[in-house]
């Protein structure tokens, strides 16, 4: 009987997401606060390749510019086939988009699915300060 014990399926690393598929349109208006989400968001368990689905939830107050969705939607897409922790999607995921919006405040949030008997949630918040 074959066993799934030390089993990985393949996938690619970091440098495999695409931060250049991101674009912005301006803004120019009151303070507003946006919020994005989406529940289907992926990457890769670095461990065993299995996937991490999670709710990506990006919350920000834009300075001069907005995040384009469709290329938002691209970018997210590129971390479907990367091995990565959890954590470090959280921040990668902030400090890209920090680094393109340079937002008031930004606060990306990922809560992860039930994965043995742990429900997890990560959170990193910057501002105009940070990026």
């Amino acid at each position: 009987m074959a066993t799934a014990e030390g089993r990985t399926i393949p996938f690619t690393g970091p440098e495999a997401i695409d931060a250049a598929v991101l674009e912005t349109f301006p803004y120019q208006g009151p303070e507003q606060e946006i919020v994005t989400e989406t529940n289907e968001f992926s990457a890769v368990c670095p461990y065993s390749g299995l996937p991490d689905f999670a709710i990506l939830t990006i919350r920000y107050i834009p300075s001069d510019c907005c995040v384009e969705l469709k290329s938002l939607k691209y970018y997210v897409m590129s971390y479907r086939n990367v091995g990565i922790f959890q954590e470090h999607v959280t921040a990668r995921l902030a400090e890209d988009l920090q680094r393109l919006l340079k937002a008031r405040t930004l606060t990306v949030s990922t809560r992860y699915n039930v994965r043995g008997g742990f429900e997890t949630t990560c959170s990193v918040t910057l501002g105009i300060e940070d990026g």
